[in-house]
């Protein structure tokens, strides 16, 4: 084991900086998108069904969800970020959709913020997703990662795959050798599934072969075209050393390239990355994802209007997700997949890789 990595003096304060750019600046991709919007869903004048006939239910990691959403992992570690997640777990559990805490690294350095990352006295029934870098992932036993789920009780873990926010972050890690074989050994060794997950930079088809190579079957995207971790951590940095993060700002692969690639790749998928709307996660699971997973739409909500306006942004998602099965005659999920689509040229043109 190798505890520099668990050594950050700095982690409680870089969670408040996340949490406050994200609610309140400008940190999502400037030009590039997720692609999605090249995705069309063919339209149905005649759907034969009724609203109230759309099954939107989804079992992951045995349990069943009324909807396939994912409020995916952000925060922990700060007082704050405890609210933050409590907020959100409680919307989850009241809608009956997964929730994932962010990185629980800071755990590893101070026992005592496990509780920032707890929930499941308010959301018992959730689909509970924890959440470690994949840096970290390596230099931990399997006996400290299983700490890591049975602190909050997690069904399944992200291993969160980030050299680009890295190497951004003055603080960051520099040296990402060992990680796939870290996350391999979690998924021989941990009692719970191990999701592998990008963070913001999407996945390529080269990254997906290798992982599923080591035996990883579950993805989060993560893809491009929404925040941007790059720019999170140089708007973190002093203007006048900001030039890196300004050059890769763009850098990254479209959320609904990522989505294809990982169904070639044959890896059970949850489309994240720049996702806004219910017609947007119709979209993702239209390309194959089993999940759509949104973080900023959930934060902004929460952080501006607390459980309420949360829970008004996961009803307006569940009622967009119903209407555009109803508009494409779909009176399920997998019919959804199956739905009539046209695929734009530059997702085609990425898509060619």
């Amino acid at each position: 084991m190798n505890d520099r990595n668990f050594d950050d003096p700095q982690i409680e304060q870089r969670k408040l900086d996340h949490l406050r750019l994200c609610a309140e600046d400008e940190v999502e991709y400037r030009t590039k998108t997720t692609l999605l919007e090249d995705v069309e869903l063919l339209h149905d004048s005649l759907p034969e069904l009724s609203v109230s006939e759309v099954d939107l239910t989804v079992k992951v990691f045995q349990k069943t969800l009324s909807a396939p959403l994912l409020i995916t992992g952000m925060t922990g570690g700060a007082e704050q970020a405890r609210e933050i997640n409590r907020t959100l777990a409680s919307v989850a559990q009241e809608m009956n959709i997964a929730f994932g805490v962010g990185s629980q690294r800071a755990i590893l350095k101070d026992p005592a913020l496990a509780d920032t990352y707890k929930v499941r006295d308010i959301a018992p029934d959730i689909l509970l997703l924890g959440n470690i870098g994949a840096v970290q992932a390596a230099a931990m036993t399997t006996a400290q990662a299983e700490d890591l789920v049975g602190g909050i009780g997690a069904d399944a873990l992200c291993v969160h795959l980030n050299p680009g926010q890295e190497l951004m972050q003055p603080e960051g890690d520099r040296d990402f050798r060992g990680c796939l074989d870290g996350i391999s050994r979690l998924v021989d060794e941990l009692s719970v599934p191990v999701i592998a997950k990008e963070t913001g930079c999407g996945l390529s088809p080269r990254t997906l072969q290798r992982l599923a190579k080591h035996g990883i079957e579950w993805v989060d995207t993560s893809g491009a075209g929404g925040t941007t971790w790059i720019g999170v951590e140089a708007l973190r940095t002093p203007e006048e050393e900001r030039d890196l993060g300004t050059l890769f700002w763009e850098w990254g692969v479209p959320t609904a390239a990522s989505v294809v690639y990982a169904q070639r790749a044959g890896m059970r998928t949850i489309a994240s990355g720049g996702l806004r709307s219910g017609l947007d996660a119709a979209k993702a699971i239209a390309l194959g994802a089993e999940l759509a997973g949104m973080a900023l739409p959930w934060l902004k909500a929460a952080f501006g209007g607390g459980e309420d306006a949360a829970l008004q942004t996961g009803q307006r998602l569940v009622n967009a997700l119903r209407t555009a099965c109803v508009l494409t005659g779909s009176k399920d999920l997998q019919e959804l997949k199956n739905a009539p689509r046209v695929i734009g040229a530059r997702l085609e043109r990425w898509t060619a890789v």
